[in-house]
C-alpha cells in the first residue's frame, strides 16, 4: 500500500510515521523548501525566532511516534518542564506568575486575586475531570463514525452530559467561581488556545487550562523547531520520503475513489491520500468536480495572528519564557475580531521569548521577543493600514506596562501576518484553527478525518476534527492511521 501526504505540518508528519509504522510506503510532498508547516524558524540579524506554536503540551503525543519504532524518545528529542506556566500583565501594576506547583498556584491566586481557595482549586479540578469525561471521545475517537457513538464509552458519558457547560460561554462559566474580573480574564484567554472568543464559546473550553496545570508546560531544548526536526529524522530513519518544493497540483480521482496526485505535471498513483492542508483549500484548490460540504465554507472562521518578532538588545528580568499584557476591555477585543473584523486599539499581547531557556537564540545581553496579538481572519481589511497602526498601540502599551521605551531596543525586526499566514501555510483566509469554536456544536461540525465524496481520501491538522494545537493534531494524526 502506498500513501501520498500533502504537507509537512504537524500532523502530516505524524500520520506519515505512523502509517509506515503499520507497513505502508509513504510519501511527503511539501510545497515550501522548510518542513513544519506553521511550527517554522526564522534567524535575523543573530536572533532566532519560533515562527509558529510556542506552548508546548502534551509531550506524551510526541513521545508515541518514537516508542512505535522502540525508540527512546529522550535520547532524540530531550525536553524540560517549566515552573513558571506564565506570567501576567495589567496596566495598574498588578503581576501575577503562574507556577507549575498546583499548590503555589492555588495559593498565589487566593492572595493575588481575592478568592476563595477552595473555590480555585474547584475551578482546576472541575476542569480537569472535564478533560477525563470528554478526552476519549473528543480528541481520540473519529467523531463522525457511527462506531463511536454505539460504543459503551459514549453511553457512558452521556449521564455527566450537564458537566460539559455546552450551554453557557465560558465567560459565564468563570463567572460562576470567580468575582475578580482580572482572574476571570486569565481564564477566560484559553478560549484563543482554538482562536475562539470566551464570550461566545461554550464552557466545555473551560477544558483547556487543565493541559497546563495538571500536565504541564514544556519546551524542547532546542526550541519549538525541534518538535518537527525530531520527527523528519524519526521518519527518514524508518523509510518515509520527504520532498520539499514540491506543490501538489491536484488530488486525481476517478468521481468515486482517489488514484493519485499530480505533482509538477506529472501524475503519481498512490492507495490511499491524506491532505494536511487546510481542508477548504484542499477541496478549493486541489480536487476537481467535487465540492467541499457547504458547512466548511457557512462556519464562522477562527482568529488569526499578527507576530512582530524583535530582538531586543537588553534583558528583561521580570519576563518569562510566556508573558501576557491583557487588555483593559477584553470584551470589546473579541468584538472587534469576531464582529467588526479589526485589531482593537489595546491589544492584549503575547510575548514568548526562547532565549529565556536558550541561550543561543539571541546575542549576549538580548532578547528575540515573539510579539503576538490576536487578529482577525482576512475580511478585505487594509492590513499594511492596521499593522502600522497595531505597532505602535504594541509599543506604547509594552513600554507604559514595563516602565521603558521599547522600540529603540529593537535592532531586528520581522512582521507575520493573517496574509503571510494564508500564503505560507495554506491556511484558509488566515485562519489559524480552521473554524472557531464559537457555538455549542463546533465540535461536532469540524469536517471529519475522512469524506464519503471520495474513497482513501483522508484529512489531517487543525482545520479538521479534532481541531488545532499540537496535541490535537498529532491526535487527528493517529486518528488517520487507525480509519485508513
Amino acid at each position: 500500500m502506498k500513501a501520498a501526504i500533502i504537507g509537512s505540518g504537524i500532523g502530516g508528519i505524524a500520520t506519515a510515521i505512523r502509517l509506515r509504522a503499520k507497513g505502508w510506503e509513504v510519501d511527503v510532498y511539501e510545497r515550501n523548501t522548510f518542513y513544519g508547516g506553521k511550527l517554522s524558524e526564522e534567524w535575523i540579524n543573530g536572533y532566532r525566532f519560533d515562527a509558529g506554536p510556542s506552548l508546548f503540551t502534551m509531550p506524551q503525543f510526541v513521545e508515541e511516534l518514537f516508542e512505535l519504532w522502540g525508540e527512546d524518545p529522550k535520547q532524540y528529542f530531550p525536553y524540560h518542564r517549566l515552573d513558571t506556566l506564565c506570567n501576567y500583565f495589567w496596566e495598574d501594576g498588578t503581576r501575577f506568575a503562574a507556577k507549575a506547583d498546583l499548590n503555589v498556584l492555588v495559593e498565589d491566586i487566593s492572595t493575588i486575586f481575592g478568592e476563595l481557595k477552595t473555590q480555585v482549586k474547584k475551578y482546576l479540578e472541575d476542569s480537569k475531570q472535564l478533560y477525563d469525561l470528554t478526552a476519549d471521545l473528543f480528541i481520540h475517537s473519529s467523531f463522525h463514525r457511527l462506531d463511536t457513538f454505539l460504543s459503551k464509552r459514549f453511553f457512558s458519558r452521556l449521564i455527566h452530559l450537564p458537566k460539559l457547560r455546552a450551554f453557557h460561554s465560558l465567560h459565564q462559566e468563570n463567572e460562576r467561581y470567580f468575582s475578580n474580573p482580572k482572574l476571570i480574564q486569565l481564564f477566560n484567554r484559553y478560549a484563543t488556545y482554538n482562536g475562539s472568543s470566551p464570550y461566545i464559546a461554550p464552557g466545555t473550553l473551560k477544558v483547556i487550562p487543565s493541559l497546563e496545570y495538571f500536565y504541564g508546560a514544556y519546551l524542547p531544548n532546542k526550541g519549538m523547531i525541534q518538535i518537527p526536526d525530531a520527527l523528519v529524522e524519526l521518519a527518514r530513519r524508518h523509510g518515509v520520503n520527504f520532498y520539499l518544493n514540491a506543490p501538489v497540483e491536484e488530488i486525481l480521482h476517478d468521481g468515486r475513489s482517489v488514484t493519485g496526485i499530480r505533482v509538477k505535471g506529472e501524475n503519481k498513483l498512490y492507495d490511499r491520500v491524506v491532505s494536511n492542508a487546510d481542508v477548504v483549500t484542499t477541496y478549493d484548490k486541489l480536487i476537481k468536480n467535487i465540492r467541499g460540504p457547504k458547512r466548511i465554507y457557512t462556519q464562522e472562521r477562527s482568529s488569526s495572528a499578527l507576530v512582530f518578532n524583535w530582538g531586543i538588545k537588553r534583558s528583561f528580568p521580570e519576563l518569562d519564557l510566556h508573558n501576557i499584557f491583557f487588555s483593559d476591555d477584553y470584551a470589546a477585543e473579541f468584538n472587534a475580531l469576531f464582529k467588526t473584523k479589526t485589531l482593537w486599539h489595546d491589544p492584549t499581547v503575547y510575548i514568548f521569548i526562547s532565549s529565556k531557556h536558550i541561550k543561543g537564540d539571541a546575542p549576549e545581553g538580548c532578547e528575540n521577543w515573539f510579539t503576538m496579538i490576536n487578529a482577525p481572519h482576512i475580511a478585505g481589511q487594509d492590513w499594511d493600514q492596521l499593522i502600522h497602526q497595531a505597532r505602535e498601540n504594541v509599543l506604547s502599551k509594552l513600554s507604559r506596562i514595563l516602565g521603558i521605551s521599547i522600540e529603540p531596543l529593537i535592532e531586528a525586526e520581522w512582521i507575520f501576518d493573517p496574509r503571510q499566514i494564508e500564503s505560507r501555510t495554506s491556511s484558509h483566509l488566515g485562519s489559524l484553527y480552521g473554524t472557531s469554536s464559537n457555538s455549542m456544536t463546533a465540535a461536532f461540525n469540524r469536517h471529519p478525518n475522512f469524506t464519503s465524496r471520495l474513497k482513501n481520501l483522508y484529512f489531517v491538522g487543525g482545520s479538521v476534527h479534532p481541531g488545532g494545537g499540537i496535541p490535537l493534531c498529532l491526535s487527528s494524526a493517529k486518528i488517520v492511521s487507525e480509519i485508513s
